[in-house]
């Protein structure tokens, strides 16, 4: 960072741990002198505005309505302008505090914000300023501090936080270069992103071909007399799923009470979509007593795991050796018949093709919420236990090309998301000088 930005000719020692030497010319002023609190009364029109955790302070329709419960009466909602600065209570310390990019209203539990100078304070550089220290943990030790074993971040915290004020041409010019160079870098992670979906599609459809094409190209094929699936290989068997189960296991039922720890419960999140099997990182338990009284049965190595409701829905994975967890009533076990492959079985299950199965066979408005009594009725073609395994072996090969592929575009963005984070750091506490700083012209290159 320090090689290809110049720093400033003078540093003074700030006192303040976070900042550490600042330039010489900046000024500390703790947030209460910067910042005043408003409430204004929202307006019938507005939507709601909320602060997520990566900085982005939008109206909720903009980026997604799930996972949120709507208050039926919005009681203490306030109106929120665009430039404000909204200071999340209970998400602060995880980077929920930015700028507003839009009007609207919120709800109680964030700080509106706005600027008591507009001669000395440019908000959108202090958008960049409050949030890093959010997301490099300054106001986690900070709130905690304040109130043993919390991370709250109220108002009144915030007030007393000392803030670097350089001078407003300064702070607009860290801003433009900040929504300049953290834009190119916000773009190449998109395309990363993309190429991570993308490499994800073709890892499914390959998938998808191997369990109901097979492997050979020059196989004699017959119409399958599925409308969804066409032609399959003319040695394959057609079978309904309920033929290739020799046990279902099924939790339905009263949700057990939750404990800290104890018997670990298998919930949709363990059901890991790129991994094979079930994920350790369990977050509900239940006691001895509570499993004999709503556990219905027990899950063995190699069932296959099936969601079954939600965004989530075709989600699949295998039982590792020994599980120690029951599974949670939106999962299902399916024990194969001595004939049938499990791998071959998770891998068919969490197929494109297979959805279309459902889709085709499910009587419910949605395929996301399946009945198990509906979904073992699905119409499926299947090939010898041999050719299973072969298809099994060819898929493994596939899936951990894309695998390395996919982890390599991760790694990257990692990186990427690091230097976003410490270029923001070096240019809001003033390690590097950008006050001459220009954009690069189209084929020039920036210093």
């Amino acid at each position: 960072m320090a090689g290809r930005y110049k720093a400033y000719p003078e540093y003074k020692d700030s006192g303040v741990a976070w900042l550490g030497d600042m330039p010489k010319a900046w000024c500390l002023r703790k947030a209460k002198y910067l910042f005043k609190r408003v409430q204004r009364p929202p307006l019938v029109s507005d939507g709601i505005v909320t602060a997520f955790r990566d900085g982005e302070v939008t109206l909720r329709f903009k980026r997604r309505v799930e996972g949120f419960t709507n208050a039926v009466k919005e009681i203490g909602y306030q109106g929120v302008r665009q430039g404000d600065l909204l200071v999340h209570a209970m998400d602060g310390f995880a980077g929920a505090i930015g700028i507003s990019d839009s009007d609207g209203k919120c709800s109680p539990v964030c700080s509106v914000c706005i600027a008591h100078d507009e001669s000395e304070i440019y908000m959108r550089y202090y958008g960049y300023l409050v949030r890093q220290l959010a997301v490099t943990d300054y106001i986690t030790s900070l709130a905690k501090g304040i109130r043993e074993r919390s991370t709250e971040f109220r108002y009144n915290e915030f007030s007393s936080l000392p803030l670097a004020l350089p001078t407003l041409p300064e702070q607009k010019q860290i801003a433009r270069f900040l929504d300049h160079e953290t834009g190119k870098i916000d773009a190449l992670i998109e395309k990363q992103q993309a190429l991570i979906a993308l490499l994800k599609e073709k890892r499914q459809a390959v998938i998808s071909h191997a369990v109901t094409k097979g492997l050979n190209p020059d196989a004699r094929m017959k119409d399958s007399g599925v409308e969804w699936l066409g032609l399959v290989p003319e040695h394959w068997s057609r079978k309904s799923l309920n033929y290739l189960i020799a046990h279902t296991v099924d939790n339905r039922g009263r949700t057990p009470p939750v404990t800290d720890s104890g018997i670990p419960m298998c919930e949709v999140s363990q059901v890991a979509g790129d991994g094979f099997y079930t994920s350790k990182s369990y977050s509900k338990f239940i006691t001895q007593g509570s499993y004999e009284q709503f556990v219905r049965s027990d899950v063995k190595e190699n069932d296959v795991l099936f969601v079954t409701v939600g965004a989530t829905f075709g989600k699949t994975c295998l039982v590792p050796p020994e599980p120690d967890f029951f599974i949670a009533q939106n999962v299902v076990g399916f024990r194969c018949q001595l004939d049938v492959d499990p791998k071959f079985f998770m891998f068919l299950l969490s197929s494109e093709v297979f959805k279309e199965a459902i889709s085709a066979t499910n009587k419910s408005s949605t395929i996301d919420n399946v009945k198990v009594s509906d979904l073992v009725k699905t119409k499926l073609v299947v090939p010898p236990h041999e050719e299973q395994r072969q298809i099994v072996d060819h898929i493994f090969t596939i899936v951990d090309h894309f695998l390395l592929l996919i982890s390599k575009a991760e790694s990257a963005i990692e990186l990427m998301q690091e230097r976003r984070t410490a270029l923001i750091s070096a240019a809001v506490t003033g390690k590097i000088d950008v006050r001459d700083w220009e954009p690069a012209c189209a084929g020039g290159t920036e210093e």
